[in-house]
């Protein structure tokens, strides 16, 4: 997947939990939260739409990598390139 197609990822994501968002004021350095009035419940579920979306597990440490677009990109496209681990 690449940023590009991740970032429109993201952006439809939060269209579809803040419909009344303006996507088209997404900058890249540009917080999230506070750019598309995310509350914590918001924002709570773009990480599991995220999740139920790529197949990727965000532990709540690393939400801190998503606060913003260009943070969520780099933190999902690192993740989805990773090598699956086994688990056993």
């Amino acid at each position: 997947m690449t940023d590009a197609e991740i970032r429109a990822l993201i952006l439809e994501l939060i269209g579809e939990i803040a419909p009344e968002a303006d996507l088209t004021l997404a900058r890249d350095q540009d917080d999230l939260r506070e750019v598309f009035d995310l509350d914590s419940m918001d924002f709570a579920n773009l990480v599991v739409a995220m999740h139920d979306r790529l197949g990727v597990n965000i532990p709540e440490v690393h939400y801190n990598q998503l606060f913003t677009l260009e943070g969520a990109i780099a933190y999902l496209h690192d993740t989805l390139t990773q090598p699956k681990q086994n688990d056993g």
